[in-house]
């Protein structure tokens, strides 16, 4: 029996069908992606599976005795309690057995009857041996292992979960599945919140997960490392194809190819019958014949299939850009700090015509810093940035699309970004990038998440220059969008620098990388798959068992050292403690203000409006986005805080 089958599942929203009779079954060991555009319904599905949403009609049937467990892209809550207990209390059915332990030690405190007294006991000393197999089966240094994989430092364990921000949150709920390991595990775009060191961990532990798994995911060769089976949204419904996401692509093109051969082999034959019939049904002595054939038409239009549309997917053009000198950028000593927190220091770093650069990292070092410096929107940085002649910037970051104009419509969005174009050029552009006819008009407010990426990618595309600053451009597409995304940018003629945790993104486009890592920034002139395989390589390598005994002489240095080493860090907390204070008030005091802005844009008069509405609109934006700058820095020097 299949651990979850969907029979036959309908679903509309409004008056779009989402799903007509669906069915899909998961088996045991079964490891699928779940694959379509934005919009298709891969994220609903889930939520139908885990009943967060109920269908029309159909049914789901699990296995007896099956656990889910269920990841989805945005975390609405998470318990109290330390990040460890967290994870440790996901352990199934851990949290009902030592709730039912306080209530059998509180009924056998007022219990005053022998035989009651002695059932009591027999049920608690049976949950305290429920508890040891829980201790031997989740044991607290797996989930401990499971957390260092994802990120965490030692130090975070202990912090209570509420202190994490919303990306760390998340990678805490992807601990805590990973450690109860359900019967099914269902992973809406686990990779979004993760480094590219946190991806490469996922990477082998899914690689050695043994039960089942359903995987929606925009990263090409994740998806290749770890799927078996393909359930695609076509336009005809959902179809299963065996084999990773590149044999479901050739599989699909060789349907679509016999299917479009069978279509004309069968419309010769019927232009060939027509033809017969209409030379000789005036003829009685080929009229039975002739009858014939027509009844044979007949049939033939019966049983005549018609080739699916094609999906439609974003179509990405760069144009040629103006040429720039040979050096487009040169960053000088830079430095830069988040109150006393040194992100970096002392980067000299060269950018060619024609680079495309991988900034890498973990989460935390300073990627999207540098990025956010190179491109302006940080100034207080130490050291000179110098582009080269003729250079045009361009930038793209995720919280672009969450700060557009909401009130704007997505034609006035786009058409801000150039004021110089036509009406009929934009359209055209928007229309590559699935907003078509009436969708033009839609306000960006009521836009989902992929929908407000393709928006400000339009915005970047309608005027691009010729060195393009990107921040994880991929997240919220889907995996054909994100590959024509990748397939464009191979094309693109100017100089790119780029963050992203998609491994096919960064690995085919990387000409050159910059690591970000313990307060410098350093650089490596090839790939990012020639930078994967050269430190894998030496963490490999055999390691010196024993290390050689330093001199007398050195060792009194080493303590005088260390001496100087613990005040100078004494010192730096002190510094750090300041600035968290600091930023927690200021923090307080901007989501103070993003409240009474809230009640402001809810009051009928400010509703009533539109100028006043935009204006306040704007300003929560601002606030918002501020208050997010504020929430990173705090993060950062926290956890600096936390490892000294």
């Amino acid at each position: 029996m299949s651990l979850l089958a969907l029979d036959d599942i309908t679903l509309h929203l409004g008056q779009r069908t989402l799903f007509e009779q669906l069915t899909l079954a998961v088996e045991r060991g079964d490891r699928l992606g779940l694959v379509g555009p934005n919009g298709s319904g891969k994220s609903t599905l889930l939520r139908v599976v885990v009943n967060q949403i109920a269908p029309d009609s159909g049914r789901i049937v699990f296995s007896k005795g099956a656990r889910l467990g269920y990841l989805p892209q945005e975390l609405s809550e998470l318990g109290e309690g330390t990040l460890l207990e967290q994870v440790i209390a996901a352990a199934p059915g851990r949290i009902d057995v030592e709730a039912r332990l306080t209530e059998i030690e509180e009924a056998l405190m007022v219990s005053t009857e022998e035989s009651e007294q002695l059932d009591l006991a027999e049920e608690l000393a049976d949950l305290h041996r429920r508890l040891v197999d829980l201790d031997l089966d989740y044991a607290p240094h797996k989930a401990q292992t499971i957390l260092a994989g994802l990120g965490f430092k030692t130090t975070d364990f202990d912090r209570p979960v509420s202190e994490f921000s919303g990306g760390w949150r998340m990678r805490a709920a992807l601990a805590g599945l990973l450690f109860q390991k359900p019967d099914v595990l269902l992973l809406d775009e686990p990779t979004n919140h993760l480094d590219m060191p946190s991806v490469a961990w996922l990477n082998k532990f899914l690689a050695t997960y043994s039960e089942a798994f359903v995987l929606i995911c925009h990263d090409r060769e994740f998806l290749n490392r770890h799927v078996n089976r393909i359930a695609s949204f076509e336009v005809e419904g959902l179809r299963t194809y065996k084999g990773n996401y590149d044999a479901y692509v050739e599989q699909r093109r060789l349907e679509l190819e016999l299917l479009e051969n069978k279509v004309k082999k069968d419309d010769a034959k019927k232009r060939e019958l027509e033809a017969f019939v209409t030379r000789f049904k005036a003829k009685a002595s080929k009229a039975r014949q002739a009858q014939s054939k027509a009844k044979q038409i007949e049939r033939m239009q019966e049983d005549m299939v018609d080739i699916p549309r094609p999906r439609q997917t974003i179509s990405i053009r760069f144009p040629p850009t103006e040429r720039t000198g040979d050096n487009v950028l040169r960053l000088s000593d830079l430095g830069f700090s988040y109150g006393n927190h040194r992100v970096f220091s002392g980067a000299n770093l060269l950018v060619r015509r024609g680079d495309k650069v991988a900034i890498v990292g973990v989460n935390g070092a300073g990627k999207t810093t540098l990025l956010k410096i190179i491109a302006g929107e940080l100034t207080n940085y130490e050291g000179k940035i110098e582009p080269g002649s003729r250079v045009k910037m361009s930038y793209f970051a995720q919280h672009h699309a969450e700060v557009l104009d909401r009130s704007n419509t997505v034609l006035e969005e786009v058409g801000h970004a150039a004021p110089k174009k036509g009406q009929t050029e934009l359209r055209g552009l928007l229309g590559a990038f699935l907003f078509s006819g009436d969708d033009v008009e839609k306000p960006i407010g009521v836009l989902s998440g992929g929908e407000r990426a393709r928006v400000a990618l339009a915005k970047l595309l309608v005027d691009p220059g010729n060195l393009l600053l990107l921040d994880e451009p991929t997240n919220h597409l889907d995996t054909e969008s994100a590959q024509r995304l990748t397939d464009s940018l191979e094309g693109y003629d100017g100089t790119l620098i780029f963050v992203s945790h998609s491994l096919d993104f960064a690995k085919r486009l990387s000409t050159r990388v910059w690591d970000v890592h313990d307060g410098k920034v350093e650089t490596y002139p090839g790939s990012l798959a020639d930078y994967i395989e050269q430190y894998s390589a030496v963490d490999e390598a055999p390691k010196a068992s024993v290390a050689p005994k330093a001199p007398v002489k050195a060792q009194v240095q080493s303590r005088e050292q260390n001496k100087k080493e613990q005040a100078e860090q004494r010192k730096q907390r002190a510094g750090l403690e300041k600035a968290v204070l600091e930023l927690e008030g200021e923090i307080a005091r901007l989501e103070a203000e993003q409240g009474e802005l809230e009640a402001r844009l809810a009051h009928p008069s400010t509703q009533q409006d539109p100028e006043e509405a935009r204006s306040v609109a704007q300003r929560y934006e601002a606030v918002r986005s501020q208050a997010s700058m504020m929430l990173e820095r705090w993060e950062m020097i926290s956890a600096e805080l936390a490892e000294l």
